[in-house]
């Protein structure tokens, strides 16, 4: 299973925990690849200093299964990139897309959640508006949902900031099985905090919960 993460100048570090979501869970499912795309191959300006490099550039994409959109601050700034919108578009045709926090707001800006159930981040400093709110305001065609994770099929967004891990673990539980996910928490020491989210925050779309040992297999795409 084949994992792309999408870097963009001013990105949030803290969506990076993705990718490490993701190292961990090789260690039960060796299988994983995880691998970096930002618009040019290179060095990433991500906020406030740190810089990664991108593996790929939009011109020479990777071969993956599942793009992961991060956020930040400069979401503003991507959803009017054009480079960025169409690259998401045209990977949504044959790709399952999976947003976390803010990079919702990029995947409504490219259209591909109208008509659809989605989630973002909800919690801001004042005066800053709520995502979840902007997402409303903004894109009315968005069915906007207060939720950890609503699972539309090739289309999976999640909710802000650390919520980007218990995402990671619903993508996992869908496309590996739920035994991957479960042991993925585990190594994380994440089990309790991922318990504690899900009673707190509803996963809309997953018809049968993790917490039944169950697991569906993965969308079909294109």
């Amino acid at each position: 299973m084949n994992f792309c993460v999408l870097l963009y100048d001013g990105m949030e570090p803290i969506d990076l925990a993705t990718f490490g979501v993701l190292s961990m869970a090789r260690r039960i499912s060796p299988a994983i690849s995880i691998t970096t795309i930002a618009s040019v191959a290179g060095l990433v300006a991500l906020a406030n200093g740190l810089k990664v490099w991108a593996d790929h550039g939009f011109a020479d994409p990777p071969a993956y299964d599942v793009l992961i959109v991060g956020g930040g601050a400069s979401w503003v700034e991507q959803a009017r990139c054009a480079a960025t919108l169409d690259f998401l578009r045209e990977a949504s045709a044959t790709h399952q897309l999976v947003s976390v926090c803010t990079g919702a707001m990029i995947l409504a800006a490219a259209g591909l959640l109208d008509g659809k159930r989605a989630t973002t981040k909800q919690e801001v400093v004042a005066p800053e508006v709520s995502p979840l709110e902007a997402m409303r305001t903004l894109h009315p065609e968005v069915h906007v949902e207060a939720a950890s994770v609503v699972d539309e099929g090739t289309l999976v967004t999640g909710g802000g900031v650390t919520l980007c891990i218990d995402t990671v673990l619903y993508v996992l539980g869908r496309r590996l099985g739920e035994p991957v996910a479960r042991e993925t928490a585990r190594i994380l020491e994440y089990s309790r905090a991922w318990k504690a989210n899900r009673a707190a925050l509803r996963v809309i779309g997953d018809d049968q919960a993790l917490d039944e040992g169950s697991s569906r297999p993965a969308p079909s795409i294109g």
